[in-house]
């Protein structure tokens, strides 16, 4: 890696942003955007990097790195506007944070043995760091409200349990699970087929015991979900090759026609 280079791109870079922004000569639409306007697209391309990263494209992830580079620089650059920080600052801000939750290599700390024991030394210096600051104190106090909820479910379990609040088991979170299955059934009978509120509370308690049940079992929920998503793409497409082999027209399907070519996609893959 030449610094030289790296440097020269992100000044480049930034200096495009400046001129973008220009109040008289920039680009309409990019004078146009605040914080709020941006926030989807900074997680659009979070998300289209991890896209690019299970497809193992190289070349789709060097375009897509860049464009969320280029998020951080939009941001950075509105709140240099509103005098608030610029980029350096946010370089600064990180480097010293790595620095800090990593005495291990830049001090005189204890070596951690293992990817588990550096992930706990990790997390104390995250909470000493909560505590230290003006965000709150509590153990849940800065769980993004924007993560996806599943991924949120699991984050507030794992910090819930760093403080003793936690099952011991994996067993017992399981009949968690089912007594929520019951509440849910029991909501179900009641509202006799209606449209109830009550219901949806109760299926969130489903989802949320199923996200504490995965951390407990060592299974990421957002990944295991991902995984199921991708499962049934295929099967459904390799539905939609049979049928169309077949002459069938997916809307005419019977119910017992659906399950044999789903049973017939299973077999295949």
């Amino acid at each position: 890696m030449r610094t030289a280079d790296s440097a020269e791109a992100l000044t480049a870079l930034l200096e495009l942003m400046v001129r973008l922004r220009d109040p008289e000569q920039g680009c309409p639409w990019d004078r146009a955007q605040d914080f709020h306007s941006i926030a989807s697209y900074t997680i659009e391309e979070a998300y289209e990097v991890r896209d690019a990263i299970e497809r193992t494209d190289a070349g789709q992830l060097r375009e897509e790195l860049g464009d969320l580079l280029f998020q951080v620089v939009f941001h950075a650059r509105l709140a240099e506007e509103r005098g608030w920080f610029d980029f350096a600052a946010v370089a600064r801000s990180i480097h010293a944070k790595l620095v800090r939750r990593h005495p291990h290599v830049f001090g005189a700390g204890p070596r951690p043995v293992g990817a588990l024991e550096q992930s706990r030394q990790w997390e104390e210096h995250k909470a000493r760091e909560r505590a230290e600051s003006a965000r709150g104190t509590g153990a849940l106090a800065d769980v993004p409200q924007s993560l996806p909820a599943l991924m949120r479910a699991a984050k507030l379990g794992r910090r819930a349990a760093r403080v003793g609040f936690d099952w011991e088991r994996a067993d017992q979170v399981r009949e968690k699970v089912h007594e929520e299955l019951q509440e849910l059934d029991e909501a179900i009978k009641a509202a006799r087929g209606a449209p109830d509120a009550h219901i949806a509370e109760e299926l969130g308690d489903v989802l949320f015991a199923l996200a504490n049940w995965s951390v407990h079992l060592a299974i990421d929920p957002e990944e295991a979900l991902r995984a199921a998503n991708a499962k049934f793409e295929r099967r459904f497409g390799c539905i939609e090759r049979l049928a169309g082999e077949r002459g069938a027209s997916l809307g005419t399907l019977t119910a017992a026609e659906w399950d044999t070519l789903w049973r017939e996609a299973k077999r295949r893959e």
